[in-house]
């Protein structure tokens, strides 16, 4: 397969820039170099964060009618180039190009900015009469320059999913990708030029963390709100860097979900379901569900289908409509997803599939590939089931009560997203209930519907977005009280 050569660039007020400093961008199913991408210093961050300063003092009134149609055309510009952007998502994070499907995933990047441009344009306001004949009405007023820094396992989804809010309320936008993914961000800014998006509206900076691109962007003092997903640690990080500034924070972060599976299930359902739940994009999903909890009575008629179901997944070249197992992100992940299946095996947990690499051929011998893996015999305070792996790698215990599945289930720092599988409805709203998590799926996964709250408990992160939750984050409250004299 002919390999592309992508060489990245900044888009800092209406113009793409090579810049300095350029790193290589590897293809994670080969670890082929298959382009570069420039690293942003501070003078870069800084042009960029000015850009969208300026930008702001126009787009914050730009008629929402105005603002509406312009986003519009980005979100069908979009469509448009479904095919390429599902080809470039698969180079950009290993994804099997199955996932990427144009009328599937594609349609959610393109609706997450057609939605918010229209949520904008047709929400309610609020007015409050007082018994002195007075009213008090709220005004939503854009807040400003918006830093969107988004990670590497879902890139061109949680672009748009930060993108369509912050400029459909009128704020500007600074977007940092992951280092391990630029490709998809500079494509969404070359549509974004071509369809006329005003210069400094939205901007794009490459680079890394610490001392480059994201340090620089979240201590900007002209940034006043920061949109982050990405792991706990570095959400803790942005902070510390955005509190002397007092810039406000919406974090979506790490998760650890469980999967509960009831005995009344359908076990042909209840397996399709945790096969998607577990190893979609290869397992490094933040809303992934690789604690499998199945009751007692069922425990082994389930895990029995369920092996068997894992290995008919097939890794090998992503993009390959049959292949079912992409790669992971890059070597040191490999190893590091290895190194706790490794840790499991020498404590004593059962290795029932996989914890090996696949014997793929050339050039896919040398991708980072693993092996669909269900490790069995595991306790619930083993570091393999406290913390987030990020890969295709599924442990699974049984329960015996409900009660016992709820402790379980709470039992990390973690609570982000869950699944619960059960035929019972009075048990399903109980147990979702109880789980200390920001979103439950019962009998399902991964259906996700805009207008409602998005975000995690615990670690997993800070606020909502979605709809009117986007609508509160995204933008400040103003009153009004209009007199009546």
């Amino acid at each position: 397969m002919d390999r592309p050569r992508f060489e990245v660039e900044h888009y800092i007020g209406g113009e793409f820039r090579k810049g300095r400093n350029r790193f290589e961008v590897f293809y994670p199913a080969t670890n082929e170099v298959i382009g570069t991408a420039p690293e942003a210093g501070p003078d870069e961050v800084d042009a960029a964060v000015q850009a969208a300063h300026r930008a702001f003092a126009s787009w914050s009134r730009t008629p929402v009618a105005e603002r509406r149609k312009i986003l519009h055309a980005f979100a069908q510009a979009i469509r448009e180039e479904a095919e390429e952007l599902a080809r470039v998502e698969t180079w950009d994070v290993g994804r099997p190009i199955r996932e990427n499907n144009p009328q599937v995933y594609i349609a959610r990047v393109a609706n997450n900015i057609e939605f918010f441009a229209d949520f904008a344009a047709t929400h309610g306001s609020e007015a409050f009469l007082m018994d002195n004949g007075y009213v008090n009405y709220v005004q939503r007023m854009p807040v400003g320059v918006a830093a969107l820094i988004t990670p590497w396992n879902v890139p061109l989804l949680l672009e748009t999913w930060k993108i369509g809010p912050a400029l459909a309320f009128g704020n500007t936008v600074v977007l940092k990708p992951a280092e391990y993914t630029p490709i998809g961000a500079w494509k969404l800014a070359q549509i974004a030029h071509r369809v006329g998006l005003p210069p400094g509206v939205f901007n794009v900076v490459h680079g890394f963390g610490p001392n480059s691109a994201g340090e620089f962007l979240t201590k900007h003092p002209l940034v006043r709100l920061i949109s982050f997903t990405g792991e706990t640690t570095t959400g803790k990080t942005i902070m510390a860097a955005a509190a002397p500034t007092l810039k406000r924070l919406s974090f979506e972060l790490g998760g650890k979900g469980p999967n509960i599976v009831f005995e009344d299930v359908d076990l042909d359902r209840a397996v399709e379901v945790s096969v998607r739940a577990a190893f979609f994009n290869q397992g490094e999903f933040c809303l992934a569900a690789p604690r499998l909890m199945v009751q007692r009575p069922i425990f082994d008629s389930f895990l029995t289908r369920f092996v068997a179901a894992c290995e008919r997944l097939r890794p090998g070249d992503p993009m390959d409509p049959e292949t079912t197992l992409g790669a992971l992100i890059a070597p040191e992940h490999l190893e590091r997803v290895m190194g706790y299946v490794e840790e499991a095996r020498a404590q004593g947990a059962q290795v029932l599939l996989g914890g090996d690499r696949p014997q793929l051929p050339a050039p896919f011998d040398r991708g980072n590939f693993l092996n669909p893996t269900v490790i069995a015999g595991v306790r619930h305070t083993d570091r393999i089931c406290q913390e987030e792996v990020f890969g295709p790698v599924v442990t699974v215990l049984p329960f015996d009560t409900e009660e016992e599945a709820i402790e379980v289930a709470n039992g990390v720092t973690y609570g982000l997203s869950a699944v619960v599988q059960t035929k019972d409805v009075g048990r399903a709203v109980r147990v979702a209930n109880a789980l200390e998590v920001g979103t439950v799926w019962v009998n399902d996964f991964f259906v996700r519907d805009l207008r409602v709250p998005f975000g995690g408990m615990k670690s997993s992160g800070i606020g909502r977005e979605g709809a009117q939750y986007s609508l509160e984050f995204y933008t400040e409250a103003k009153t009004v009280c209009l007199s009546n004299r």
